[in-house]
């Protein structure tokens, strides 16, 4: 593979969504992103995703459509193997991933992987999570406390605390320098 698989991880409410959908706008001529296969309806949330039922999805997962898939939150998850074509073509493709399916990524992608976690204080999650509207206060705090326990390791750490604006031009940054990084050492 030539491209990378920016894994993008972080609790919910952190701003996945939000970055994902302003990298959207923006022309990037080697970097994709995807959008993911989710059993639930089209219009819940602001993920731009494929709206599957569960046999539609089953049917998929059993032919193979899928290069990554998982089950959270009661729903199931999968990422489309068109994003094989794209890395071998050369893009590096942009996941809204599972931090607790990470260790699928990178078994399958191995160095062509590139997690970033997003991080955002825990003030400002409850925030956001309150805002959006989605849960009831019992799940907020579920989320919350899901969101401290989890401490990840070997991923680029993108603070999403200030502006999207700011994030996105961060995200752009440690994507590039990383990058330049991995091609110096091939040049050694």
């Amino acid at each position: 593979m030539t491209g990378k698989l920016i894994w993008l991880v972080g609790p919910s409410g952190s701003g996945k969504d939000s970055l994902l959908a302003a990298l959207r706008q923006q022309e990037h001529p080697q970097m994709l992103v995807a959008h993911r296969y989710i059993t639930r309806a089209a219009n819940a949330g602001n993920e731009n995703h494929i709206a599957l039922s569960e046999h539609e999805f089953f049917t998929r997962a059993e032919r193979q459509l899928f290069a990554l898939s998982w089950h959270a939150n009661a729903l199931y998850y999968g990422v489309g193997i068109e994003i094989d074509v794209w890395l071998h073509a050369g893009f590096d493709v942009v996941v809204n991933g599972s931090r607790a399916h990470l260790p699928q990524a990178q078994a399958r992608y191995a160095d062509a992987l590139l997690p970033v976690c997003l991080h955002v204080s825990p003030d400002v999650l409850r925030d956001r999570l309150e805002q959006r509207g989605r849960e009831t206060a019992k799940e907020i705090e579920q989320r919350l406390d899901r969101a401290a326990r989890y401490t990840p390791s070997g991923c680029l750490m993108l603070n999403n605390d200030g502006s999207l604006l700011q994030s996105v031009d961060t995200f752009l940054h440690m994507i590039r320098t990383h990058g330049n990084q991995k091609e110096s050492q091939h040049v050694l």
